[in-house]
């Protein structure tokens, strides 16, 4: 992942961190090409393959997004009325943020 932002602490080490979670990087990975593999989902995000399986499993299980398997592959639909879990931003919708970094998305059916 490049571009990342950096804050020096106290002591001189650096830290790397972003706004989005890796669950928020995945769920606009998958919004993006809902019939990526989850090594190219990782990929994208910058974690391992298996912690792009557990967040699936966790937006999932969340009511974020549906799996479907076509054929050996499998397609995920998003459920963009979803709230984010935060009490600061719980009144608002994941597809707000779908219509932010996704262009287009507004406009199709989950």
């Amino acid at each position: 992942m490049t571009g990342m932002a950096k804050t020096t602490g106290s002591a001189g080490s650096t830290r790397n961190w972003t706004f989005l979670t890796n669950h928020g990087h995945v769920l606009l990975a998958i919004a993006r090409n809902p019939t990526a593999r989850l090594r190219d989902v990782a990929e994208e995000v910058g974690v391992t393959e298996r912690a792009a399986q557990a967040i699936v499993a966790d937006l999932e299980s969340g009511g974020y997004l549906r799996r479907t398997r076509v054929g050996r592959r499998n397609e995920y639909t998003i459920d963009p009325s979803g709230h984010f879990r935060h009490p600061a931003e719980a009144d608002r919708q994941v597809g707000d943020l779908l219509a932010l970094f996704t262009p287009g998305h507004a406009d199709q059916d989950a």
